[in-house]
């Protein structure tokens, strides 16, 4: 099972030795940039399996058949099972997949949903998670299955979004509708741009109002409402997402797990982008830019084998200094670190008296969570290092 997702850096300068460096949409909300987008396939523990690097306009969706093409050029053909968000999922993409045997489990375009409103007044929902629940969908004679999910805190998220969207609006046209009446605006050609540019700035809601400008005796006036059945369905489907598969599987909760480990390959991308810094690049050079994409790439298949290591529960030692150590909580990757780099090693020199110095290479005392972490990952710190020949003094002790 392979997690497929994309996301973009950008590089700080004009480039112009780069083909790669294209203006596009940037997720990371720097359009003034050029960038390139990256693809980075894992597998469902988060270990890097690939990655794949596209011109910074390349579209998602248009990824998809070059990185079909190059996992069976490295690894050879094999029944994979794909799983991605919506925005990389079209019928020509899936088609491609299933022309090489694999499977897929994939998200779908909200618009999707409304062929299965029906099913949200059904009370046949299974609970998988506290404030979760999912429901499997089968088409007749179709070969696919669609899981319908809706979450509760995503839910009331999604609903204050949509209330302060539609607050915002709601008052510019209040504020039109009074200028028009008040004869502050008689311009009917200016009058459709405001309203225009009113529902181009609230592009979430706009289709929740039924907005139009009509002749009255009193001249034009402008007239609007919420559409009560549009209103009805965006806060039925708030909360909720459609999931679309051709496996075969037990229960909606399988399949519903077996997306969620999609977020192992968003953990990958916000380990890139911020603890292993492949954003914004410096370098205006293709092969320097690539090369740092590499070490990031490097970097996060060891950043990963430390958190798997860091998750296995320590054997049990009847050490005094170490009780407690079992019922610690896993370090993060980024903690691990931060805490083995404030080990020190140190040398103490004792001058002798014939003028020479002895010099003892000791190390720091480590802190109980330093103790701590060192067992987590199997290792001990010597008591004492071996004197190097260029930084030690005249002879050490044994």
């Amino acid at each position: 099972m392979l997690l497929y997702d994309l996301t973009s850096t950008y590089v700080e300068g004009a480039a112009e030795k780069n083909p790669m460096m294209r203006r596009g949409y940037s997720g990371d909300h720097r359009p003034d940039c050029e960038q390139m987008v990256i693809a980075l396939i894992v597998n469902s523990e988060g270990f890097p399996f690939s990655y794949e690097t596209f011109d910074g306009n390349r579209a998602d969706v248009s990824t998809m058949e070059a990185i079909l093409r190059m996992v069976e050029r490295k690894y050879g053909k094999a029944r994979r099972i794909w799983v991605m968000d919506r925005g990389i999922v079209s019928e020509e993409n899936l088609a491609a997949i299933r022309r090489r045997g694999g499977q897929y489990l994939v998200g779908t375009p909200r618009s999707q949903m409304k062929r299965f409103e029906q099913e949200f007044f059904r009370g046949d929902w299974v609970e998988v998670r506290a404030e979760i629940e999912v429901k499997q969908v089968s088409i007749a004679g179709g070969e696919e299955t669609y899981i319908l999910c809706r979450t509760a805190g995503r839910k009331e998220k999604e609903q204050a979004i949509r209330e302060g969207f539609t607050a915002r609006m709601e008052k510019a046209l209040c504020a039109l509708e009074q200028a028009i009446a008040g004869g502050r605006l008689k311009d009917r050609n200016r009058m459709e741009r405001q309203l225009g540019r009113i529902q181009a700035r609230h592009p979430q809601v706009h289709d929740l109002f039924a907005v139009e400008l009509r002749d009255t005796p009193e001249g034009v006036r402008l007239f609007w409402h919420l559409r009560a059945e549009r209103l009805a369905w965006r806060q039925m489907r708030e909360g909720a997402y459609l999931l679309r598969t051709n496996l075969r599987a037990e229960s909606p909760h399988q399949l519903w797990s077996m997306y969620m480990q999609l977020t192992e390959a968003e953990s990958a991308f916000r380990a890139l982008k911020s603890e292993l810094a492949i954003r914004p690049l410096f370098h205006q050079k293709e092969p320097r830019v690539k090369a740092h994409v590499l070490v990031a790439f490097l970097g996060y298949a060891l950043w990963v084998t430390l958190k798997h290591r860091l998750q296995r529960r320590p054997a049990i030692v009847p050490e005094p200094s170490l009780s407690g150590v079992n019922n610690v909580r896993p370090f993060s990757p980024m903690k691990a670190l931060a805490l083995l780099a404030t080990l020190q090693s140190a040398d103490i020199v004792l001058p002798t008296t014939d003028g020479r110095q002895i010099r003892l290479r000791r190390v720091t005392e480590p802190t109980a969570e330093q103790r701590s972490l060192l067992h987590q990952l199997g290792l001990t710190l010597p008591e004492r290092l071996k004197a190097s020949a260029k930084c030690s003094a005249d002879f050490s002790a044994a």
